[in-house]
């Protein structure tokens, strides 16, 4: 079974670093236009996502999680649309890839310079708070990077819908859903 786990991730990260090279051309255009896609997917699926949150807040109740968590891990229709208001943010900010940090001449006139690009792909690994799930996704496309998403199993039905309809947003932009996944399996 682990053996299978591991083909299963090795298939998941493969495919998020052959968007990640697709993504690395974008425009800044095509990149806020991919993150306002995901807003708005974000609020028409605002019922799907809450209902699994409720089924998420429900099992963590019966196994005993503590009120702060169960507040953590919380989604109503107001964090939604606090999600989705969030992803516009990030489509608001400048785009990093490409900015000249520094630069020097080195005695042989040899021009060397710092320059922000794109990772490729980025990994998080986080516990029950499924805003996490939209905010490393959304920095990660803004910085022209693949996420692979490792949450809590406790906000796995939320992670799944938040991701679902992230990677709706992208497929109507023309952008690879590979982009956005969920690491597979229940193991660490």
């Amino acid at each position: 079974m682990v053996g299978d786990e591991r083909a299963a991730v090795l298939e998941v990260a493969e495919q998020a670093k052959v968007a990640a090279r697709e993504l690395s051309l974008a425009t800044r255009a095509k990149k806020d236009e991919a993150l306002l896609a995901m807003a708005d997917a974000l609020r028409a699926d605002a019922l799907k996502i809450e209902s699994a949150n409720r089924e998420d807040v429900a099992e963590a109740k019966s196994n005993g999680t503590s009120a702060a968590l169960i507040d953590r891990l919380t989604l109503d229709f107001l964090r939604i649309e606090s999600l989705a208001l969030a992803l516009v943010a990030v489509a608001a900010l400048d785009d990093p890839i490409g900015e000249v940090i520094r630069g020097w001449r080195v005695p042989n006139g040899l021009q060397i310079t710092q320059i922000r690009v794109p990772l490729g792909v980025v990994g998080m690994i986080y516990e029950a708070r499924p805003n996490v799930t939209v905010d490393a996704a959304a920095l990660c496309i803004k910085s022209g990077n693949a996420v692979l998403l490792r949450g809590s199993s406790s906000a796995k039905r939320t992670n799944h819908a938040l991701v679902s309809s992230m990677r709706r947003g992208l497929e109507q932009v023309g952008l690879p859903t590979a982009l956005i996944a969920l690491v597979p399996g229940d193991t660490h």
